[in-house]
């Protein structure tokens, strides 16, 4: 069964909904974390709703916020916890975009993934499992888990942009090339990066407007 996603939302600028952008946040935080970014790429993207859910499950390293799985390292979950976890927050994301689809009238090729750390990895581990690929995922300061696993189990290849940190302390950067490569390798034409030069665990500005011009001109928002 299933849980419930809490969502908060900005509405298009135009008043019009012809496409959406997800925000799926990082370990600890929440949906409003992201949803702040609306602002600057509603301008851009004026006919474009924003959804931003809360994670699936509160967090223990972090008492008000929420994650998508646990993370082993972090909080001394094993590792049959953490992949249960990821399996179970990919069933309640599945759901959850199913809904906004329906709810929106909205094809997937309308629906952008827009992942920050943690919820990069459920992006990129859940969009490439959808029966009908999305527009694209924008995939910030994450990693692609499960590599291994990919080729096998990949069904839809979406374009993708990987940004990343070259200071990040986090994520390590490498995780970048890594995940590209692993993607190439399943199939994936259209993957494209971007390294944020200076810049640690985080969303920078440069990285954003690379992530507003490939939604524009590679996902067709």
């Amino acid at each position: 069964m299933t849980r419930v996603l809490q969502a908060e939302r900005r509405e298009p600028v135009s008043g019009e909904t012809r496409s959406c952008v997800v925000f799926l946040h990082g370990y600890g935080a929440n949906g409003a974390d992201l949803l702040g970014l609306a602002d600057p790429l509603g301008e851009h993207l004026p006919d474009t709703l924003f959804v931003a859910p809360d994670a699936p499950e509160a967090c223990a390293g972090a008492p008000f916020g929420f994650q998508w799985f646990p993370i082993p390292w972090i909080d001394n979950s094993s590792e049959e916890e953490a992949e249960s976890g990821l399996i179970a927050a990919a069933q309640d994301l599945n759901a959850f975009l199913d809904a906004l689809m329906v709810d929106e009238d909205l094809l997937p090729e309308q629906v952008v993934l827009f992942g920050f750390s943690q919820g990069t990895m459920m992006a990129l581990h859940v969009a490439p499992r959808r029966e009908d690929p999305v527009a694209g995922i924008v995939a910030f300061s994450g990693r692609l888990l499960q590599p291994e696993l990919l080729v096998d189990e990949v069904v839809s290849r979406p374009p993708v942009l990987l940004l990343h940190g070259d200071r990040d302390d986090v994520v390590p950067p490498q995780s970048l090339p890594q995940a590209a490569e692993a993607l190439q390798e399943a199939g994936f034409r259209e993957v494209f990066a971007h390294v944020m030069k200076g810049t640690a665990h985080g969303i920078a500005p440069d990285g954003l407007s690379v992530a507003m011009a490939f939604m524009r001109d590679k996902c067709g928002l």
